[in-house]
Order: structure tokens, then sequence, then C-alpha cells
């Protein structure tokens, strides 16, 4: 799967539109505001990567949270939360930025968010390890990384993964995936990617790029969400990690 696929997946305006509804319907899930107020101060500066329309971003300012600063790499998601952002009068800063390639000096912040599975919408393990190692690059010593994805082991979609196990042994899989794990799918809002890792993948990632991991749990097993909540995301797994001092 190509980068710029992906990319204009989420430029998009019907995508754009739906992060953007999520973000003034949907706000903050239990489950991320318990993680959140759990691991961050609210004085901390905290760096938030595929922040989408400012779901995330508008719910830490809206706890308390003073120092957020708010990226995306689609510019069409970056335009709408400073929208948003304005007509709510939130002096949050929203900005373009690539995961792969951060623009911010060594030990520039106090925890990261990559919230709603973005990570894992990165194509290419090597890419995904590289953001990783970003993350850890402008953390400060000690500080608090948090994400999400998916988990393959715990998907309701068995079926098909025996089924693309068959055809990776046979090496019929779809010539536009890279990794065991990732799918390509035809959505209402376009062709969508993710890929789908189970626990022990990501923690040898993690802990290959030099991450502790702290905890993780299935978001159903840190709260009961409300229907809106489950409709606009499957379940998935929090990480909580940590970039050992120095």
């Amino acid at each position: 799967m190509d980068r710029e696929t992906v990319l204009n997946y989420f430029q998009s305006d019907c995508v754009v539109d739906h992060y953007a509804e999520a973000a003034a319907r949907v706000g903050l899930w239990i489950s991320e505001e318990k993680v959140f107020t759990r691991i961050f101060n609210r004085t901390d500066s905290i760096l938030e990567l595929g922040c989408g329309a400012g779901r995330i971003a508008f719910g830490l300012h809206e706890l308390g949270y003073e120092n957020i600063l708010a990226t995306d790499y689609a510019r069409a998601m970056v335009l709408r939360a400073r929208h948003m952002a304005e007509i709510l009068e939130y002096r949050i800063p929203f900005r373009v930025a690539d995961a792969t390639g951060l623009e911010f000096e060594d030990n520039s912040f106090d925890g990261a968010i990559f919230g709603f599975n973005g990570l894992m919408q990165i194509p290419k393990q090597a890419e995904r390890a590289k953001a990783l190692r970003e993350i850890l690059r402008v953390l400060r010593p000690g500080a608090w990384f948090l994400f999400t994805s998916d988990d393959r082991e715990r998907s309701k979609h068995q079926q098909f993964w025996a089924e693309e196990h068959t055809r990776w042994d046979a090496r019929e899989q779809s010539s536009e995936l890279d990794d065991f794990g990732d799918r390509s799918e035809q959505t209402d809002l376009g062709q969508h990617f993710m890929h789908v890792p189970t626990v022990a993948e990501v923690t040898e990632l993690l802990e290959k790029v030099g991450f502790r991991v702290e905890a993780h749990a299935m978001r159903s097993e840190l709260a009961n969400e409300p229907q809106e909540v489950r409709d606009f995301s499957d379940d998935c797994r929090f990480w909580v990690v940590q970039k050992v001092g120095e």
C-alpha cells in the first residue's frame, strides 16, 4: 500500500466530514479519559499525532489540559480542526506533521498520543517503526506515549484472517499489501487501509525501537462505552508505553 493512497483517503471531503462529526458528536471516549487523566498531568506538553478533526484535542482541552499540540499529516483534517477550534474559541494549535519525520527537537514533549489506531494506518512495518523512533526521539526521558491498535487475535473477523493466512502461504495475497495483517477494503467513505497486528507483534516492535511497555488492555476492559462510540469504532487495544529515563 502506498502512502499517497492512504493520504488521499484522509484528505477526501466525506472522510473529513466523518471525523468532524465525531469531534462534535462523539467526543472523548470514557476509556480515553480514564487513561489520559491517569498518565498525563494537565500542565504536561502533549504531542497528539493523527489528530483528525480535533476530537481528542478538544476533549483534552475541555478537561483542562493547557499545552496540547495537535498534528495530522492530512492538511484537510488540520484545516477543519482549526475551523472548529475557532468556532469553539479553543486556543489549541493545529499543524500539519508527518509522524515518520517530525520537525521537533529531541526531548521536546512530556507525552504523546496517537489515537484511533492512527499508527496502524501507516503502511509498511518499516514506516511504522520509523514513526515510533521519531516519537521516542521527541519525548523527554520518562515520558509516556499512548496509542491504540486493533488486535488480530481478538478480531471478530477470524474467518477472514484464516483465509488470508492461506492466501499468504500460497503467495496469492493482494499485490497492494506489504505485511501480513494489512487490510485494505472498500467502505462507504472510500478505500480504507489498516494494519491489524497481534500483541506479540506490537510488543516486539516497541521493544526493538526502545520503548518500555507498561500496560495494554482492550477498550472494552477499560470502560462500557456508549453505543455512539461503539458505532464509531470497533473495540481496540490501548497501549501505554514509556521512554526509559536516561
